[in-house]
């Protein structure tokens, strides 16, 4: 047979690798515009799901005490509300918010109003005053909430609450979130459905979403103009792209899990962790529990992310096992400088590491957070997860809410209280009941 003949005879075959070459090519690329290298790793990281994963606890009537927790959490809410405008602070007396915070707070009152903290009147009270603030936001460039406001004028402000006139940004995830109770409150209040209609039609969120992913901006430094950036690591990547999607928009590379991962060992559990290390891409790649407690009480755990969240709890859990240390870590204000920290079961190369936004470490400052705390009981209800939701009772206040934590190195309580920290825990104690918050009228088996 001559070598053409047999070349013909093998086409089939010659394309075939060909194509797995051209695949491969295609798989490195450098998007520009974004500004990150984009490494698929396919099918080399599968989630597998362990032998021993834990099954999430059913469904319950609330007891007198988790009513009490409710009502505790409630409180920072009745504290730091501003009638003016409807909105409330992110941290208690100070009088400014974050997108993400007043998210909080909207979902924290829709929670309040299901398991009956609060009655109708008082609930559509809030809730239409919220959304009229949110309304009548000034948008960064037109386009999208700024990063921050000052809660009794609705201006838009820096972090440190002082007036800026143009904003400084804005925050994809921040954004995301909003869309969570935007979306409740279109399927299942349709007396405040109307509002929440003009918000999504205000806000231009076609600008924060680009081939997939999820985009924030910023003002340059050097050029005091917008750039845009690419935002979200594992976890909370993966949690924007779910709230994302319910507008309909194309978030389905940050919805991926295994594109950018890698897996650390940390207390005998494979811990994913996002490949993007701060040294080549400027943010932090942390692991904390928050992400993966939000989609299980908003919207029930896919797959990958119930595999997930399995291994840093049981990471956490087996700490506490070695060490004699509660462990429960999520990101946190903190009432010392620097102020806000990540308490994490990995980030940056390291276990248990304690980081600022920049990385820096805080190694005396890890705490055991009062929100992940009750996150993971909720979810599981072991002996760990009922140790820790007593360890952190002496967080709760008569009239500030929830304190955000214990300190592990005194076990000093962390005193600052937060619209997040509070918002999040009524949510939690509602999923105890109700199940997640989105997709519970939708199950007919209970929880996800």
């Amino acid at each position: 047979m001559s070598i053409t003949q047999n070349l013909i005879k093998a086409r089939s075959h010659i394309a075939f690798v060909v194509g797995l070459c051209i695949a491969a090519a295609i798989a490195i690329t450098l998007d520009g515009r974004l500004g990150y290298l984009r490494v698929s790793n396919g099918a080399q990281h599968i989630i597998t799901r362990s032998a021993d994963q834990i099954q999430m606890a059913p469904s319950k009537i609330l007891s007198p005490h988790d009513m009490q927790n409710a009502q505790v959490a409630w409180g920072y809410f009745k504290k730091n509300y501003n009638p003016e405008t409807g909105l409330v602070n992110s941290v208690d007396g100070f009088p400014s918010t974050t997108i993400w915070d007043q998210s909080s707070y909207l979902l924290g009152l829709i929670s309040a109003y299901k398991i009956g903290v609060i009655d109708a009147s008082l609930f559509n009270l809030r809730m239409s005053k919220a959304l009229e603030a949110l309304v009548d936001l000034p948008l960064f460039f037109g386009k999208l909430p700024n990063k921050v406001y000052d809660t009794r004028n609705l201006q838009m402000t820096t972090y440190s609450n002082k007036a800026a006139a143009a904003g400084i940004g804005w925050s994809a995830l921040d954004i995301a979130r909003m869309a969570v109770p935007l979306n409740i409150l279109l399927y299942d209040y349709p007396e405040h459905a109307g509002k929440a209609g003009r918000i999504l039609s205000n806000w231009d969120f076609d600008a924060m979403v680009q081939d997939g992913v999820l985009i924030g901006a910023r003002i340059h430094a050097q050029t005091g103009l917008p750039e845009t950036i690419q935002e979200g690591r594992l976890g909370y990547e993966e949690y924007g792209a779910r709230a994302t999607a319910l507008l309909g928009l194309d978030t389905i590379t940050a919805a991926k899990y295994d594109d950018f991962i890698e897996f650390t060992d940390i207390e005998g559990q494979q811990i994913a962790a996002d490949s993007r290390n701060m040294t080549l891409f400027g943010a932090p790649n942390y692991v904390v529990s928050e992400p993966y407690i939000l989609m299980a009480i908003e919207f029930g755990l896919d797959r990958e992310a119930k595999e997930l969240a399995h291994r840093i709890y049981n990471a956490q859990a087996n700490r506490f096992a070695s060490s004699g240390q509660l462990t429960a870590v999520s990101e946190d204000n903190i009432d010392q400088s620097p102020y806000f920290i990540y308490n994490t079961v990995f980030a940056n190369g390291q276990a248990w590491n304690t980081v600022d936004d920049n990385g820096e470490q805080f190694p005396d400052l890890k705490t055991l957070s009062t929100k992940a705390a009750f996150g993971w009981d909720a979810l599981y209800d072991t002996e760990y997860t009922r140790r820790l939701v007593a360890e952190i009772q002496k967080t709760k206040t008569a009239d500030r809410g929830w304190m955000s934590g214990v300190y592990e190195k005194d076990g000093r309580v962390n005193m600052v209280a937060t619209a997040n920290t509070n918002g999040i825990i009524l949510e939690i104690i509602n999923y105890k009941a109700n199940g997640p918050l989105v997709s519970a009228r939708f199950a007919k088996g209970g929880k996800q």
